[in-house]
């Protein structure tokens, strides 16, 4: 019988490797540790809206979908593979232009069936172009 997976091995070898939508978005998982996690979004032209600048869409994917990996970035052996962004907030700092980006989020609180995460989305010299927060529902 197979060990059951942590969230952040669900995360690692399950979410990211199949979902579709990040794929399509040209996201990455690049270091997950517990409360913790960084993802990159590979810029392309089919994501702005106009010119180089980033679509504000695409930045708020990035922001929900961090947060989510960082709430599922722990050892907890989940009882299913099941959760929702309950809330999300996005604040754009400055127009993101024709570059890669990183989101790095890190949880602020933790809870049995709640965590909130607080995310900042830069370029690849350091500059933010956006900061979030996401509320998780988790099992």
């Amino acid at each position: 019988m197979a060990a059951a997976k942590t969230r952040r091995e669900i995360m690692q070898e399950q979410f990211f490797p199949a979902s579709p939508y990040p794929r399509h978005l040209g996201m990455a998982l690049e270091s997950i540790e517990t409360d913790h996690a960084v993802l990159t979004m590979s810029w392309d032209e089919r994501l702005t809206t106009f010119a180089d600048i980033v679509h504000g869409g695409a930045i708020a994917s990035l922001v929900d979908t961090a947060g989510m990996c960082a709430t599922w970035s722990d050892e907890t052996v989940p009882e299913s593979v099941s959760g929702a962004t309950a809330t999300m907030t996005v604040s754009y700092v400055a127009a993101a232009r024709g570059k890669d980006l990183t989101a790095d989020a890190r949880v602020v609180r933790r809870g049995r069936t709640m965590c909130f995460s607080e995310i900042v989305v830069g370029e690849p010299d350091g500059r933010v172009v956006a900061r979030g927060s996401v509320l998780q529902v988790m099992n």
